[in-house]
């Protein structure tokens, strides 16, 4: 028995020793990370502060209104797009141990009976009959990695994996952001028709009035008629708003992905949204730590592993195919001494035409390598636009709403006094009129910019990256899920 063991054992040993000493024979060109192409400092109209980063603020921590996390925890439980970027990453991660069970041998068992009649050599007049029984145990077709194809192939799973989760991420990102805009936006309607409701109650009691005045003959029929158009303007921007509203709660429970269940509309009100402060950081920090400009650098690194692979495509390919076990005649004699059997079968490939196919595939990997490249600077501008944008916005919609405040009180203090002037004769109810659409206005503007700018709070906490999940601590383990597939 060892006599006839021992040779595939010795060439099982020594195609393993050759494998140690060229595992480290990696043609893949080594990752340039390019340096960020945008400056070193947010435009100076945004007035950022940047003592530090809060790239990787909870969102729970950030919304600390208790009705608007609670639509957020439904969102990510419950949403779609976000349960397609979970599976999707479920989908690469198995991708990624495909190729990775590459590297390492396929070990199976075989059995196998034949029994055959052929003419007897000797005797073309006669035939014989003829059985084999056999059964091994070996490996099959397995790739010697000499220069590195399967190992690069392998690390690009990987990439694309790690990129398929920090992809999943700017979804979860990108769906807390889209939950608070609707519920943001929703109380904002809520607001505003409120107010819609109170004018019209207003006028519909200031026409009953002037009805009554008509009647007695101390008013127009014009006034009546300036009167009833006052109130049939509100009765308009009620509907309005009521349309609207009900497509925001619409919205809402598309993005929560379930009946929100929603509290009544006294209960809610912008005024009541309370946001965390936030101070964002440097460009370098905040922006390399947003989960698209890791899932874009993921596929640099992983355009990089395939130039490797294509590169060791040119040069010679070593397989091998083995199995020992035992043979016989006999079925009865199949594992009786003396019935060893051994396979051992190196191939080598090389390639000497192939109509240009290598040269070709080398060349789709370095251009797609480039893509990648300008990829990834363009995010990197993409996302210094984003929290430039959203630092600007939060300053100047926080002075808008100043002014919009002080433009609300004026109209009410000149709607107060063009009443007095009508009631005291000095002035036609038409002043009236216009001072009361004003002040409607002026108030449905001050609601609107008040959401506004906490529509830009959002818009910043979601620029840096909030509402990711913290990088994981193996590079090669993406971090837990958020959302659920079930």
């Amino acid at each position: 028995m060892p006599s006839q063991t021992n040779p595939i054992f010795r060439s099982l040993g020594a195609a393993g020793l050759l494998l140690a000493l060229t595992a480290c024979v990696n043609l893949a060109p080594r990752t340039e990370i390019p340096p960020l192409p945008v400056a070193d400092a947010w435009p100076a109209d945004t007035q950022a502060e940047t003592t530090r980063a809060l790239a990787d603020l909870d969102w729970s921590r950030y919304f600390q209104d208790a009705e608007m996390r609670r639509l957020i925890g439904l969102a990510l439980e419950h949403n779609r797009d976000l349960r397609l970027a979970v599976l999707r990453v479920r989908e690469a991660e198995a991708a990624y141990r495909i190729q990775r069970s590459e590297l390492l041998p396929a070990i199976g068992a075989q059995g196998q009976g034949a029994r055959t009649r052929d003419i007897a050599a000797p005797l073309p007049d006669r035939t014989v009959a003829q059985s084999k029984y056999q059964a091994a145990v070996g490996l099959t077709n397995w790739e010697i990695d000499f220069w590195g194809r399967v190992r690069n192939l392998k690390d690009a799973a990987l990439d694309e994996w790690l990129a398929t989760d920090a992809a999943r991420q700017s979804v979860q990102i990108a769906l807390i952001r889209q939950v608070a805009d609707a519920a943001l936006s929703l109380r904002e309607l809520e607001q505003r028709a409120l107010l819609a409701r109170d004018a019209v109650a207003n006028r519909q009691q200031s026409l009953d009035i002037f009805e009554q005045r008509r009647k007695i003959g101390s008013s127009s029929e014009l006034e009546l008629t300036q009167v009833r158009t006052l109130l049939i303007q509100a009765q308009s921007l009620s509907a309005q708003i009521e349309q609207q509203r009900a497509a925001a709660r619409h919205a809402l429970a598309l993005l929560t992905g379930t009946d929100p269940g929603l509290q009544p509309a006294a209960s809610v009100s912008l005024d009541a949204t309370p946001l965390a402060s936030l101070r964002p950081g440097l460009p370098a920090d905040v922006l390399l730590a947003r989960p698209d400009i890791r899932a874009a650098e993921y596929q640099l690194r992983a355009a990089h592993a395939r130039i490797g692979a294509a590169r060791a495509a040119f040069l010679p390919r070593i397989s091998l195919t083995s199995s020992l076990g035992t043979a016989s005649t006999e079925l009865d004699g199949l594992f009786e001494s003396g019935s060893r059997a051994w396979v051992f079968t190196p191939v080598i490939e090389v390639p000497i035409f192939t109509a240009g196919r290598l040269r070709a595939n080398l060349d789709v990997a370095e251009v797609r390598r480039d893509m990648a490249v300008a990829t990834y600077e363009r995010d990197i501008q993409t996302a210094f636009r984003e929290v430039s944008d959203a630092l600007s916005s939060r300053q100047w919609l926080a002075e808008q709403m100043e002014i919009q405040a002080r433009m609300a009180q004026t109209q009410a203090e000149r709607a107060a006094l063009a009443q007095l002037r009508y009631d005291s004769g000095a002035a036609p109810y038409l002043e009236v009129l216009d001072a009361q659409r004003d002040l409607l206005t002026a108030q449905q503007q001050l609601v609107q910019v008040r959401g506004a700018w906490l529509s830009s709070q959002v818009a910043l906490f979601a620029a840096l990256g909030g509402g990711a999940d913290p990088a994981p601590a193996n590079p090669q383990a993406p971090a837990p899920k958020a959302g659920t597939a079930n």
